[in-house]
């Protein structure tokens, strides 16, 4: 990993925001679903959430320009079951809706944790999701439309919510935990080590602070490499 990678990742880690999330219930177009998880990354978000009925999450990686490999994505079968999740981490759990109840996106408190729920395409978000939120949120309108393109409504909430955090100071200092930051580190500076100690079933390295392998001599020989060839190969 050179020193300017390094020091890109450990910028990108200060900034993210362990307790601000989106959940995309059932949004399926893999041009949505990558624009939300790349809006997601310029925000700081660390983890988004899917909820799907017998499928698997895919995102596009030209549209997503390889955020999804920044940032966790937890896969969900049942509407109930992620909001239990999210509620379990103490958030707030808005959705976005038109609705009699829907308070203007910009009144809610962004600085508490706080997960969006991010309806369907065509139909928006379930009943289920709407009885099991705290509150439903709207974005203005005063033009012909009713609504904006899921990808789209996501950026402005979250940029909101950026916004709110930002004068809260809750971006200034780091909020993620050593491992996993130690974990990004390992997966974003040494992809090659990493995808082979997912294969061969070995534990992850430390990563010093100028971003090198921190392992024992047992873990290179697992690697198959020793140590001097490694640097020799990263000069």
């Amino acid at each position: 990993m050179t020193p300017e990678r390094h020091q890109r990742i450990l910028a990108l880690l200060d900034k993210r925001q362990p307790d601000l999330t989106v959940c995309m219930e059932g949004v399926h177009k893999t041009h949505n679903l990558a624009a939300v998880v790349r809006t997601a990354d310029a925000v700081g978000v660390s983890d988004v959430h899917a909820i799907w009925k017998n499928e698997q999450m895919r995102v596009s990686g030209g549209s997503a320009a390889g955020s999804q490999n920044w940032i966790d994505v937890h896969s969900h079968t049942s509407t109930k079951d992620a909001i239990a999740a999210l509620k379990k981490q103490n958030m707030q759990v808005l959705v976005t809706n038109l609705s009699d109840t829907a308070i203007d996106y910009r009144e809610v408190d962004y600085t508490k944790p706080t997960a969006i729920i991010l309806g369907q395409e065509k139909f928006g978000a379930s009943q289920e999701a709407l009885e099991l939120a705290d509150q439903d949120i709207v974005i203005p309108m005063v033009g012909m439309v009713q609504s904006l393109n899921v990808s789209v409504a996501n950026a402005v909430v979250l940029y909101e919510a950026q916004r709110q955090r930002q004068l809260a100071g809750l971006y200034d200092k780091p909020r993620l935990s050593e491992e996993r930051r130690q974990r990004v580190l390992f997966e974003g500076g040494h992809p090659i080590f990493a995808k082979a100690c997912q294969r061969k079933g070995l534990p992850y390295p430390q990563i010093d602070e100028e971003g090198q392998i921190v392992a024992s001599e047992q873990w290179w020989q697992q690697m198959q490499m020793t140590q001097d060839a490694w640097q020799n190969l990263d000069d």
